[in-house]
């Protein structure tokens, strides 16, 4: 998608103004809540340096380029992106989503992705009420998480199964989302529940954070299999203790739907998903206590670990409890058997 660039040099009466101010006074064709919107995008720059916060104060002199895309269609176009169809009938459809498909149109990925795949396969059944770039779409994934995904194909079914996600079960209803996380380290009990506020990060608008006023997210999480290491050698090197397991496989469950919820919940008690470089970059070396086939599979896995496996919902006009199950997909699958070889036991973590 081509853009054009348009460039703005800050004068002595402008210096310590909102840049999203003031580029809704330079960039008069466009409104403050789409240039807000081309900032946390990434589609600004300050001094050569890419800036993300709209509220981020310009000094005078500075030099301001923002890169405006071309006008889009309206609505989201069929395309036929093959899609791996779990369910489908009427009302709705279940598809398991493969990594580094997008679910929505958006900045950056405009097209090749799931609403334009649901387009293409259901025609102008898909529900209205999630608006012309999110038709029928109830919940999201990450890009690159894979797994269990319903969309609805008209209003009433959508406002049913919407309501089953914010509940998340609590209604006493058979709701339940399950995922399958690869983590660095592993818990010292069998299983737990992290009760943890997220809100957006005050600074990179991309991310979430745990922060005190944020919304409710509750993640609970059990403990599958633990992983050792390589030799006491190499552990110490890298800072790991003999014995102590390098990774291990988690199951949790959402009482809430926060987005990144589990990602930033399992970084926040010192377990991040392995392959993650948002919430866990800091945990990168712990490869290295990894037997070679173990190193080989995260590096081409090139995403963080992390899997929709497990998936209950009421059909709203049926009444019928559907329960669906993902296995791993093969990158996931193939971490797995190279981390099985150095499987502790974890019935007594």
């Amino acid at each position: 998608m081509t853009s054009t660039a348009k460039s703005i040099r800050v004068v002595d009466e402008e210096a310590g103004s909102r840049l999203d101010r003031l580029l809704a006074a330079h960039v008069a064709e466009l409104s403050r809540t789409r240039l807000k919107g081309l900032i946390e995008a990434g589609s600004v720059a300050v001094d050569g340096r890419t800036i993300r916060d709209p509220g981020h104060r310009v000094n005078s002199g500075a030099a301001i380029v923002v890169e405006v895309p071309q006008a889009l269609p309206a609505k989201p176009e069929a395309e036929p992106i093959p899609l791996a169809v779990v369910y489908e009938d009427d009302d709705m459809i279940v598809i398991d989503k493969p990594k580094g498909l997008v679910v929505h149109p958006a900045a950056g990925h405009w097209t090749g992705t799931l609403v334009n795949a649901l387009i293409a396969h259901c025609g102008d059944s898909l529900s209205g009420i999630g608006g012309e770039r999110r038709p029928g779409i109830v919940h999201r994934l990450d890009k690159d998480t894979t797994g269990l995904m319903v969309v609805a194909k008209n209003d009433r079914v959508h406002k049913a199964l919407a309501a089953q996600f914010a509940s998340h079960g609590r209604d006493g209803g058979a709701f339940e989302r399950g995922y399958l996380a690869f983590v660095w380290g592993a818990p010292d009990r069998p299983r737990g529940t992290i009760d943890r506020p997220i809100d957006r990060h005050k600074v990179a608008r991309d991310r979430m954070a745990i922060r005190e006023g944020g919304r409710e997210a509750v993640t609970h999480w059990e403990l599958l299999e633990r992983y050792g290491g390589q030799k006491e050698g190499a552990r110490r090197s890298e800072g790991g203790r003999p014995g102590e397991p390098v990774a291990s496989l988690l199951a949790c469950r959402l009482e809430t739907g926060r987005t990144h919820q589990i990602r930033l919940h399992l970084a926040s008690i010192g377990h991040p998903l392995m392959g993650d470089d948002v919430y866990g970059p800091g945990f990168r070396t712990k490869s290295a206590l990894l037997p070679q086939p173990a190193q080989a599979a995260l590096e081409d896995l090139g995403r963080h670990a992390l899997h929709a496996y497990m998936l209950v919902v009421e059909h709203p006009l049926t009444g019928q409890i559907l329960r669906f199950r993902s296995e791993l997909p093969p990158d996931l699958a193939r971490l797995h058997d190279m981390l099985a070889v150095i499987r502790a036991d974890s019935s007594n973590p």
